[in-house]
C-alpha cells in the first residue's frame, strides 16, 4: 500500500510529504473556501501542542552563522514568504529600504537548543524519505524469513501466539500479538491510506475525473487479470477463494523501487502510478470488505452503524478537536472486530469523516498576527521573570491554540502516525506476517502447488497484463492519450512494477485459507513475485534506456 509520510512528510502513495511550507499549506486549504470559518483567538479551540517542529522553527529562524554558510540560490520559498508578506503591508506604513532578513535574528535562547533542533531536522528528513521507509519494511520481511527458519523461531512464534487482554469492569477483550498487529494496529495503517485517498478526492488527481480516469481504469485491468489468473489455476479447487490476493499493489513498496530509478521515470509516469496505486487501494478495500469477512453479527453490526452515523453528526456539527473523531474510531474499531467485518476497515471509515478544512479563517490570519505581536510586545517585561508574567503567557497562548488549529484535522491526525506508520506499525506488519519457514518443507511441493502458480503468476504477469492492456485499450479507442513526457516504455515499467503486492496481499493470504500449508505456498509466493517485479521493472528500464543511447549513438 503506501508509505505516506510524515505529515506533509513521508512520501506516502508517491507524494513528497517532506516538510513543507506553512504559506504553501495555507494557500492550499485557502483554496477549499474559508467564508464560513469562525474567527481566530475563540475561546472553544483546543489547547495548542507546545511542540514546534523543528524544521519550521530552525528555517525561520536560523542564526547569522548558519545563514551566511548558506548557498545564496537557497531558499525559493522564503522568498515567496517574503513577497506574500509585502502584499499584506498597511498602505499607511512608511516604505522603507531593504529589510535585513528576519531570519537572522535566532528565536531561540539556548545555543544547544538550536542544535537539537537541527538535528530533528536531519532526523526528519530521514523519515521524510519514502525509499527508506520501504528499505526499513523490506529488511524487516527478510528478517522474518531468516529468524523463521533459525533456532529462534519457536521463541518468536510463542510470543507471536501470546494473549494480550483488556478488561473495563464487565467487558473483557483478547487476542494474540499476531491479531493485535494484524487487527488493530493495521487498522492504523488503514487510517493512513484512508487520509491519502481523501486527500487526493479534496485536492489531488482524483479531483479531476477525466484526468484520473485512464490510470483508474487500467487499475481495474490490474485486478482483474491476475484474480482471473489465480482462478483459472485453481478452478474447482477449494482454493480458488484466494483469488484476491495477487490483485494489490504495495504502493510503498513499488514507489520505493521506482525511485531508485531517479530521473529515469518521468514525474508524469510516477504521477501515473501514483494514481493507479489509490485506485487500487480502492478496489482492495472493497473487495476486503466484501469477501473476506466473517459470519457477519447483526446485532455488532447494527453498533457499527450506530458509530457510523454519530461521525456524521460530530463532522456535521462542524468539531474540528481531531482526539474527539479518534476516540470515536477507537469504538467503532471495537465494533467491527466483533461484526465479522475486517476491523481495519474502521480506520478507513474515520478518514473519511475527518474535517479537511480548518476552522481558522485564514484570509484574516495575517492581520491578526501582527494584532497579537503589538499585544505582547505590550505585555512583555524583559525586567521580570517569563514565569511572572501572567498576562504575556495567557496572550502567547492563545496565539498557539489559534495556530494549532490553521491545519485541518485530517493533516493534523496524518502528522501524528505518519512516521509510526511507516516505521513502526508496516516493518511489525512485515515481519509478522513474513515467517515463512522452510525447514523441513518440500520446496518442490511449493513450487507445483495451485496456489503458489496462481498469486505468482497473477503478480508477475496478470498484473502488466491488465494495466498495459488496458491502457492500449482506452488509447486506440480514442478515450484518451498518454499524458505529457510518458512513453509506453514507461507504462511498460509501471505494470510490471505493479505486481509488487506485498501487504494486502499478505494481509488477504491469511484471511483467504485456515490451512498452514496453503498460506505458507502463498506467501512464498508474493515474496517471488514481488521481488521478480521490482527486479524486472529495474532492469526494464535501464535496458531501454540503454538501448535508446546506442541507438541514438549509432
Amino acid at each position: 500500500m503506501s508509505v505516506r509520510g510524515q505529515p506533509r512528510h513521508l512520501e506516502y502513495l508517491g507524494r513528497d510529504m517532506s516538510n513543507t511550507d506553512s504559506k504553501d499549506r495555507l494557500e492550499e486549504i485557502e483554496a477549499l473556501g474559508q467564508e464560513d470559518t469562525i474567527e481566530p483567538g475563540i475561546e472553544e479551540v483546543e489547547a495548542a501542542e507546545q511542540v514546534i517542529e523543528a524544521y519550521e522553527l530552525v528555517e525561520a529562524h536560523e542564526p547569522l552563522e548558519a545563514d551566511e554558510a548558506r548557498p545564496q540560490d537557497d531558499g525559493p520559498k522564503r522568498q515567496k514568504q517574503h513577497k506574500h508578506h509585502k502584499q499584506h503591508k498597511h498602505s499607511d506604513k512608511p516604505k522603507q529600504g531593504k529589510q535585513p532578513k528576519a531570519r537572522k535574528m535566532s528565536i531561540i535562547a539556548e545555543p544547544a537548543v538550536t542544535q537539537r533542533l537541527t538535528r530533528q531536522s536531519a532526523i526528519d528528513e530521514i523519515t521524510s524519505n519514502g525509499t527508506i521507509a520501504a528499505a526499513v519494511m523490506v529488511m524487516a520481511a527478510l528478517l522474518a524469513v531468516v529468524v523463521a527458519n533459525s533456532p529462534a523461531y519457536e521463541v518468536v512464534h510463542h510470543v507471536l501466539e501470546a494473549d494480550l487482554g483488556l478488561a473495563v469492569g464487565p467487558l473483557y477483550m483478547s487476542m494474540t500479538v499476531e491479531a493485535f498487529v494484524n487487527d488493530f494496529l493495521m487498522a492504523i495503517f488503514f487510517l493512513l491510506v484512508g487520509i491519502e485517498l481523501k486527500y487526493e478526492v479534496t485536492v489531488g488527481q482524483l479531483r479531476y475525473p477525466r484526468q484520473a480516469a485512464m490510470p483508474m481504469l487500467a487499475a481495474v485491468g490490474g485486478v482483474a487479470v491476475p484474480a482471473l489468473i489465480y482462478t483459472l489455476l485453481n478452478w474447482g479447487s477449494p482454493t480458488i477463494g484466494g483469488w484476491a490476493i495477487p490483485i494489490a499493489t504495495d504502493i510503498a513498496f513499488a514507489l520505493g523501487v521506482m525511485s531508485l530509478l531517479g530521473d529515469r521515470v518521468a514525474p508524469e509516469t510516477k504521477v501515473f502510478f501514483q494514481t493507479l496505486a489509490i485506485a487500487d487501494d480502492i478496489l482492495a478495500i472493497v473487495v476486503l470488505a466484501l469477501f473476506y469477512g466473517q459470519s457477519p453479527n447483526i446485532s455488532w453490526c447494527a453498533a457499527s452503524l450506530g458509530v457510523i452515523v454519530v461521525l456524521a453528526l460530530i463532522s456535521r456539527a462542524k468539531v474540528y478537536q481531531a482526539r474527539v473523531y479518534i476516540a470515536v474510531g477507537i469504538v467503532l474499531w471495537v465494533c467491527m472486530y466483533n461484526s465479522g467485518i475486517h476491523a481495519t476497515l474502521a480506520g478507513v471509515i474515520l478518514a473519511f469523516f475527518l474535517p479537511v478544512r480548518s476552522d481558522v479563517r485564514l484570509t484574516h490570519l495575517h492581520d491578526w498576527l501582527e494584532q497579537q505581536a503589538e499585544v505582547l510586545d505590550a505585555r512583555y517585561d524583559a525586567r521580570s521573570h517569563v514565569l511572572g508574567q501572567h498576562s504575556f503567557t495567557h496572550a502567547a497562548v492563545a496565539v498557539e491554540r489559534v495556530m494549532h488549529h490553521v491545519t485541518p484535522p485530517l493533516e493534523r491526525v496524518e502528522n501524528h502516525i505518519s512516521v509510526p506508520v511507516n516505521f513502526l506499525i508496516l516493518p511489525l506488519f512485515a515481519f509478522t506476517n513474513a515467517q515463512v519457514r522452510l525447514v523441513g518443507v518440500d520446496l518442490g511441493a511449493i513450487l507445483t502447488d495451485c496456489v503458489a502458480q496462481g498469486v505468482f503468476l497473477g503478480a508477475v504477469l496478470g498484473k502488466p497484463l491488465g494495466i498495459i492492456g488496458v491502457t492500449l485499450l482506452l488509447v486506440k479507442i480514442g478515450f484518451g492519450s498518454l499524458p505529457e513526457h510518458v512513453s509506453w516504455s514507461q507504462i511498460i515499467a509501471v505494470g510490471i512494477m505493479g505486481g509488487m503486492g506485498f501487504t494486502m496481499s499478505i494481509l488477504i493470504s491469511g484471511l483467504a485459507f485456515s490451512s498452514q500449508s496453503e498460506v505458507l505456498a502463498a506467501k512464498c509466493a508474493i515474496l517471488a513475485g514481488s521481488v521478480v517485479s521490482g527486479v524486472a521493472g529495474l532492469v526494464f528500464v535501464r535496458a531501454h534506456d540503454a538501448l535508446v543511447a546506442t541507438d541514438a549513438e549509432s
